[in-house]
């Protein structure tokens, strides 16, 4: 038994690395709006955990109570698909929605001039945007519900290997297994997680963003839809 429950935590070990390292929703939407929303590297870090860690424990917490009320592991399954197809959508919807609020942000920053007529008739003309304005618009409203809009969004997304995963020790009625097992599997996908982000937000460093901060926003929405798009359709 201690054998099979030791395969059993390098498999759990293995997949949390492998599940979070190929599903692009686990890194990308915390990469680009680290970036867009301009959060500091504390913040980025405390949002990713909690929404790894919704993630996580929503889906310890179906496969617990399903094995206890004596649910079999295909409805769990059809349970945790049913809930993916759910947070597919509303990572699309929001992708969708924050690329077109970039897009009306990005109109809005465009630069333009203005000509000014001084009392003696000469006039002057000068070019500037209202990025000032508009960033501080965002920042009272919009910064506040994005890190709550990802959390539901991660909250209802399945881990779908963690389940047949737990319902091994579950079924020996091995509770130490079962927690070694969720514990292990959480640990990896939060540190991997974690490791994704930055190593996306120091890769992006490399690249002149100044030139295309106007469009941050749009780009950053845009990313996030094609991650929803890739999970949904793709199967990443």
């Amino acid at each position: 038994m201690n054998s099979e429950i030791t395969i059993l935590l390098l498999t759990a070990t293995t997949i949390g690395f492998v599940h979070t390292v190929l599903g692009p929703d686990h890194y990308i939407p915390f990469i680009v709006l680290s970036k867009s929303e301009k959060w500091s590297k504390l913040k980025t870090s405390i949002v990713t955990l909690l929404c790894g860690a919704g993630h996580v424990l929503s889906s310890i917490v179906i496969g617990v109570v399903g094995f206890v009320l004596g649910v079999k592991l295909f409805s769990l399954e059809a349970v945790e698909a049913f809930r993916g197809e759910i947070a597919g959508w509303l990572l699309i919807t929001f992708g969708l929605l924050y690329t077109v609020w970039g897009i009306k942000q990005s109109y809005k920053n465009k630069a333009h001039s203005h000509i000014h007529y001084h009392q003696d008739g000469e006039a002057h003309e000068h070019t500037h945007t209202h990025k000032t304005e508009h960033s501080h618009l965002h920042t009272s409203k919009g910064k506040k519900l994005t890190p709550w809009v990802i959390f539901i969004v991660f909250i209802l997304g399945p881990c779908e290997p963690l389940i047949p995963l737990l319902i091994f020790p579950a079924a020996s009625f091995n509770v130490v297994a079962v927690i070694a097992v969720a514990s292990l599997f959480s640990f990896v996908t939060l540190v991997t997680m974690q490791a994704m982000v930055f190593i996306g937000i120091y890769g992006l460093s490399f690249f002149p963003l100044q030139k295309i901060e106007t469009h941050i926003h749009s780009l950053a929405g845009g990313s996030i839809l094609l991650c929803g798009i890739s999970i949904q359709f793709l199967g990443l």
